[in-house]
């Protein structure tokens, strides 16, 4: 997506497809029971040990270890400071309703390419709080992470701060980049896929986020949470990673559960 610092968004041109939604799956536990008589009992002698099994707690520490784990992730925010999250506020004003620019329990991960050949020419292109050459608005346009050709991660923004990267999702998604010019290249770096997948399991299990909304930027008009104040943008989007490329990469996000 930082086509879309070119864009505002991400691949080549805008399209357009139509809504879509999908089921959720459901996860149960079982827990077993033990309970047979001793020696003891059978004498008349109550058996403590056997009389009540129950369950046994898995303490919090060890629920949490199921998790899969946080990747290497090295932080190099974009400068946030007070004007532009005055900029975000006033762009969720007019596009969601919401006069705020934090990201409150996000339910959506967007996953963009950039466009360029590295990490500093994407940070250089989002650092500065500028138009975008697309929609002509405030704030940058930006994305949560990048993710390296050699597999690296970087942070570029706070969870908990929207960023200007998909239309009619800011508000609830978190953007990934990828450094890279084509669905097919990224695919296609194994290093660069396994980062890419480690880092949104992990935050799709951090905030419990479905894996069918882990999209592609040229999905995201068919997203149940995609809305759009603005009617002249209701429709538009962009082309990286489609429906065909996300449907792979979503195949391998399902073989690690969240716990």
């Amino acid at each position: 997506m930082l086509c879309a610092a070119l864009a505002a968004g991400c691949g080549e041109r805008s399209s357009t497809q139509s809504p879509a939604t999908n089921a959720k799956p459901e996860r149960t536990q079982a827990a077993s029971q033990q309970g047979s008589g001793s020696a003891a009992s059978r004498a008349g002698t109550p058996d403590r040990t056997a009389a009540t099994s129950r369950p046994r707690r898995v303490p919090v520490a060890a629920e949490r270890s199921k998790r899969p784990a946080r990747p290497t992730i090295r932080r190099r925010y974009l400068p946030f400071g007070a004007q532009r999250k005055r900029d975000m506020a006033a762009y969720a004003r007019r596009h969601y309703g919401l006069d705020d620019y934090h990201l409150v329990q996000p339910r959506v991960i967007v996953v963009h390419f950039t466009v360029n050949d590295s990490v500093q020419a994407t940070y250089d292109t989002f650092a500065p709080n500028v138009r975008d050459v697309e929609l002509h608005e405030l704030p940058g346009v930006c994305s949560h992470f990048v993710v390296a050709k050699s597999g690296g991660i970087y942070q570029l923004v706070p969870l908990g701060l929207m960023c200007r990267h998909t239309v009619g999702l800011n508000y609830t998604a978190l953007g990934i980049e990828h450094v890279g010019r084509s669905d097919a290249e990224i695919l296609g770096n194994r290093r660069q896929l396994a980062a890419s997948l480690r880092l949104t399991t992990w935050l799709r299990c951090r905030f419990d986020i479905q894996v069918k909304n882990v999209i592609g930027h040229n999905e995201s008009l068919s997203s149940p949470y995609h809305r759009e104040k603005v009617a002249a943008l209701r429709s538009q989007t962009h082309e990286d990673f489609t429906r065909e490329h996300m449907q792979a990469y979503r195949s391998k996000l399902r073989r690690v559960a969240c716990a």
